[in-house]
């Protein structure tokens, strides 16, 4: 009876030990997911343009982010903060990148108090993105140490994300930088049909942005308030964002040959 509870209480270790190395390995695991956007407008600020915006060629790292995000938030374990998140790694142009003057009519709170009073409207000024078409690749990466209950939470956020972009479901609707310029098309990728007006990789774009916007915040959720940036270089269509990871509970942007 002795040796058969040993036996057990050996084999019950076996078990936890294996179990525990599987989580590990998969914590440590990368999954990918991936998505296309196309709209007539679009608008990633540059922040140093100050009021009157002018818009980066492409999307930065958190707002295809926040693109991803708008189909699965993340991958909850009984209310508590989310134990994966969505990583950028890659934004391909699959139209020709061309800047337009926008101006609307903004009667929000920030409008001067005179301006309030009166009722009148501020004319807000920007340069804008038109007829834009995007491919965003991605990973879904665990936070280190978070809840997950013995699950391997990025894999799970990536068949989430798979199934209702499959479905056409998202939690908000995406956007193109304003909130107002939803997209033509978001899901994913098509098939490229030989049609004049059909999108193509612009695989002879090469643009250098100096102080390009990586991410606004120092944490993948519930981060404070800490702007990273970095020297980005399109190359042949593509930009290829710095690698990710987490040290500490902060996102920590490897610095390359481009950034």
């Amino acid at each position: 009876m002795i040796l058969v509870n040993i036996a057990m209480n050996f084999r019950s270790i076996a078990l936890y030990l294996a179990n525990k190395r599987f989580l590990e390995v998969n914590t440590m695991c990368r999954y990918p997911v991936q998505f296309e956007i196309a709209g007539p407008a679009a608008i990633f600020a540059r922040p140093d343009t100050g009021a009157a915006p002018i818009s980066y060629p492409v999307p930065t790292w958190s707002a295809c982010k926040a693109m991803f995000e708008s189909v699965a938030r993340g991958f909850f374990e009984d209310g508590k903060p989310p134990s994966a998140f969505f990583c950028p790694t890659k934004v391909e142009i699959w139209r020709p990148i061309r800047f337009e003057k926008y101006v609307t009519n903004y009667r929000g709170p920030l409008r001067k108090s005179a301006q309030i009073k009166e009722k009148s409207s501020y004319q807000l000024q920007a340069t804008i993105l038109v007829d834009v078409c995007f491919r965003v690749k991605g990973e879904c990466i665990a936070i280190p140490n978070a809840s997950n209950n013995g699950i391997n939470a990025a894999h799970a956020l990536q068949e989430m994300f798979e199934r209702r972009l499959g479905n056409g479901e998202s939690k908000y609707a995406p956007c193109l930088g304003w909130k107002e310029f939803l997209p033509s098309y978001f899901g994913s990728f098509r098939n490229v049909i030989n049609a004049p007006d059909a999108p193509c990789h612009q695989d002879s774009i090469i643009y250098g942005i100096p102080g390009f916007l990586l991410s606004v915040w120092d944490a993948p959720v519930n981060g404070a308030y800490n702007p990273s940036f970095c020297e980005a270089i399109i190359r042949n269509g593509t930009l290829i964002f710095p690698k990710v990871s987490i040290e500490n509970g902060k996102i920590t942007f490897e610095r390359g040959e481009s950034c």
